[in-house]
């Protein structure tokens, strides 16, 4: 047995209910005193409710997905000129990366209030886009020094993004068990973040309102997120990441309806990975498994749905394949990721 795993340097903390409280004491640990708060316009007023009584000397509500490189350059201007020492930011993964894009050029710890199972704020890897192509890395000075949850804080998130956001999140575990980094800690991390969102989507979507499967969510996806950390990007972060940056295409929705293709692609050739899978979901077979939760949470199931075009296959294809791990359990051929994507933009069975 030959690895290495880096564990994060990361405070994480838990408390349905609590999310201003939680964050007064991380706010007091980090010893900040001039707050600058990073929220979209949806989230203005839960970030106002999170942030009470702190010292905040600015809110920003300049979010755009993808983290577009002037959005990240307008907020960095604003952190300099009002002289900011923390960042809290409270929302989804645009939220978060929009934080983490500030902190890489300014080193300012952030502590990040999720309301979705996006998962960014467990990680150290940012992304910008650029035009039409966007760029991810991994810098330790963009990973949260604090995670606060708060599952009442998701309790307004509408079922069909929580199903996405979910999806997204189970993506992360899926991901982790051939990613290049891959190991024997992340994959328990990332069989048991599976175990949790499988049984914690269905009752997000036919219980929204209440605490329970909202709890188990968020654990599903920082488990996933830590996983994925370690682990890094595979073959379904790769495609996803060119999809969305250089097609516009939202980021949870691409994740879900990626999500089933990648895996029935990989299975056969990752075996362990499959039966782990499969049993965090309580299934015989990972690709059958993830159909049938799939089928339960209505999911998204194609690309052309949300405005990705059958002509761009082509070009999407050239775009992908410089970016595919070698480790790829299965040998990626352009002929193979023109037949997955055609799949995910009709919708249709695959293999």
């Amino acid at each position: 047995m030959r690895f290495v795993h880096e564990s994060l340097p990361q405070r994480v903390c838990f408390d349905s209910g609590g999310a201003a409280r939680a964050v007064a004491a991380e706010i007091e640990l980090v010893k900040a005193e001039r707050l600058m708060v990073v929220a979209a316009t949806p989230e203005a007023d839960l970030a106002e409710r999170v942030t009470a009584g702190l010292p905040v000397v600015v809110r920003h509500d300049e979010v755009v997905m993808h983290v577009p490189i002037e959005i990240a350059e307008r907020a960095r201007k604003v952190a300099a000129n009002r002289a900011v020492d923390a960042l809290v930011c409270v929302g989804g993964g645009s939220t978060t990366g929009l934080a983490k894009a500030i902190a890489m050029t300014t080193g300012l710890p952030i502590v990040a209030v999720p309301t979705t199972y996006a998962g960014s704020e467990a990680t150290p890897v940012w992304g910008l886009t650029d035009g039409d192509r966007k760029t991810t890395g991994v810098d330790p000075v963009v990973l949260p020094r604090s995670v606060v949850y708060d599952a009442s804080l998701t309790l307004g998130l509408p079922v069909e993004m929580s199903v996405a956001s979910g999806l997204n999140a189970l993506a992360h575990c899926v991901d982790s068990l051939w990613a290049p980094g891959a190991n024997p800690l992340n994959a328990a991390l990332a069989a048991e973040g599976a175990r949790a969102l499988h049984g914690a989507l269905p009752e997000v979507a036919n219980h929204p309102k209440d605490l329970p499967g909202r709890e188990q969510a968020l654990y599903g996806a920082y488990l996933a997120a830590v996983a994925f950390a370690a682990a890094g990007s595979g073959l379904h972060h790769k495609i996803c990441h060119v999809l969305g940056g250089k097609y516009n295409l939202p980021h949870a929705q691409t994740h879900a309806i990626v999500l089933p293709y990648v895996l029935a692609f990989n299975a056969p050739n990752a075996p362990e990975a499959a039966d782990r899978l499969a049993r965090a979901f309580g299934t015989p077979s990972a690709p059958a498994g993830l159909e049938s939760l799939r089928a339960r949470l209505d999911a998204p199931r194609a690309l052309r749905d949300f405005g990705f075009a059958e002509s761009e296959i082509p070009a999407a294809v050239s775009a992908i394949l410089p970016f595919v791990p070698a480790s790829n359990p299965t040998p990626v051929t352009p002929d193979d990721l023109a037949l997955l994507l055609r799949a995910a933009w009709e919708g249709s069975d695959w293999r």
